[in-house]
């Protein structure tokens, strides 16, 4: 359903261009909306102050080229984007853009700013041939509510701009506790220009969530007691989409794990129960501990700097217990983090629906510049996106999640949360959507579909259906139709010759 769209969108911005192409200002705009329609996915990475950004940025590329410290390329908003080669590029806020030196040091990406300040800094473009960047442009952002007023300033203009969209599509928006500061930045995400087309696009992480059970292998249980808790309620439901908990260092250090960090572990592991759990008591003991012999302070002092108490302590049960191999115990650790959770919903949330969320971005920037930039003549094409606004199945099934999480749907409760998994809210595939696993068949996904599609078509025919609820209905109704469609295409596709 997304190609027609994207290809009305595209045409859209292509009408504009006819009537704004005189004004360099706006087809600038236009172009760049243009070529956005055709990127991949842009999701932000947000947050505040040592929440953890760029560690999980750098676990979901799987590299450490996301700067960790409190150095000044922390307080510069910076993309990642896939290159063939790696490449860094300073684009300043007065000059011309001009490359940076490519420094390795201890395996991590060092940016080499020379005399620059980071408030002289527009951005930083890293190009890097990362799988991960196929799909999607990750955009590491400075701190929200920092000491420093601009550098907080900074993000929030750039995330939620007054007068015009977002520069990302989505945001994962990290979080330690749910902070009113939280819930004020996520509703004002909400109230963008962008985010004024009726749509729920961000994800919460609870962030460092190894240090909600103190260090405890049991650490990521609590958190997903308290993740669950924080997705129920009220305030943060209707501004995200899920929340997940993630140890952000052990899923950056699992990703980049070295064989010397597998040996050091190894070494821990080997040790006997009871040496081995007073050695990992606490971050102190465990640097001043004797054992195992072959194990240096500094060794210590790395492991616990890049995997911390609650992933030496995980990594050293897993080994005897057959993880006694690098690439499996990396795995392992990586799934253990919650990484596979977040990537996952990722994938089901943001990437399944990547082409509504571009077209929907590029339509409400055109409709701005509209309303901005009036200009005689312009009626067919206000006209024209009016209609592609409103008919687009895939931006009324955004309104319609975005009604159901916030003012709500006058339906029953069991209805409205059916109506919420059909029209895509816990991600777009059709398996999804149905509630049956990934592996289901097409005639079980056909016959399913089939039984929801009876289902709410009774309900709209129903008279004592609310009056109010029968768009909603019909939403839904058609969403169940294009999942059946989409369904049968998939198989005249697989009954097609090579």
């Amino acid at each position: 359903m997304t190609g027609p769209t994207v290809a009305g969108a595209a045409a859209l911005v292509q009408e504009a261009l006819k009537v704004y192409g005189d004004d360099p200002a706006s087809a600038a705009l236009l172009r760049g909306y243009s070529r956005r329609l055709t990127e991949p996915l842009r999701i932000a990475i947000a947050g505040m102050v040592k929440a953890g950004k760029s560690t999980l940025l750098n676990a979901i590329i799987g590299e450490e080229i996301a700067p960790t410290d409190t150095g000044e390329c922390t307080r510069i908003i910076t993309w990642y984007r896939h290159g063939r080669t790696p490449r860094i590029t300073l684009y300043p806020t007065a000059g011309v853009p001009r490359t940076l030196p490519l420094k390795r040091v201890d395996g991590r990406l060092v940016f080499v700013l020379g005399d620059v300040e980071a408030g002289d800094v527009d951005r930083l473009e890293v190009e890097w041939p990362s799988p991960a960047l196929r799909n999607m442009t990750l955009i590491d952002t400075p701190g929200i509510a920092s000491l420093s007023q601009g550098v907080s300033a900074r993000s929030t203009a750039f995330l939620t701009p007054a007068d015009t969209h977002s520069e990302a599509d989505a945001i994962i928006y990290l979080m330690r506790h749910m902070h009113a500061a939280d819930v004020r930045f996520l509703e004002s995400f909400r109230d963008t220009e962008a985010g004024r087309s009726g749509t729920v696009n961000a994800i919460a992480v609870l962030s460092r969530a190894d240090e909600v059970g103190g260090g405890r292998i049991d650490s990521l249980l609590s958190a997903g007691d308290i993740a669950e808790r924080y997705r129920r309620d009220h305030n943060l439901r209707k501004l995200a989409l899920g929340v997940v908990p993630v140890a952000g260092l052990l899923a950056q250090s699992a990703r980049t794990m070295s064989q010397q960090d597998f040996a050091a572990l190894q070494l821990l592991a080997g040790l006997d129960r009871g040496s081995r759990e007073k050695a990992l008591l606490s971050a102190d003991r465990f640097l001043r501990a004797a054992e195992p012999e072959g194990l240096t302070a500094e060794t210590r002092a790395t492991l616990l700097a890049r995997y911390g108490l609650f992933g030496i302590r995980l990594a050293v049960v897993l080994i005897p217990n057959g993880f006694n191999e690098p690439t499996p115990l990396a795995h392992e650790l990586a799934r253990r983090s919650g990484l596979d959770p977040l990537l996952d919903l990722l994938d089901r949330q943001f990437q399944a629906r990547a082409g509504a969320l571009r077209a929907r971005t590029a339509l409400v920037g055109v409709e701005t510049l509209l309303r901005t930039v009036p200009r005689q003549g312009t009626g067919p094409l206000a006209a024209a996106l009016e209609r592609l606004q409103a008919n687009a199945h895939e931006f009324r099934e955004l309104r319609l999640l975005a009604a159901l999480r916030t003012t709500g749907v006058p339906l029953s409760s069991e209805l409205a949360a059916e109506a919420e998994v059909l029209v895509g809210g816990r991600g777009a595939a059709p398996h999804v959507r149905l509630g049956l696993d990934a592996h289901a068949t097409r005639t079980e996904l056909a016959d399913e579909a089939r039984r929801y599609l009876l289902r709410w078509r009774a309900v709209a025919e129903n008279p004592l259906t609310d009056r109010s609820a029968l768009d909603a209905c019909r939403v839904v109704v058609r969403s169940c139709e294009g999942v059946l469609a989409d369904v049968f295409s998939r198989d005249q596709r697989q009954r097609q010759p090579a």
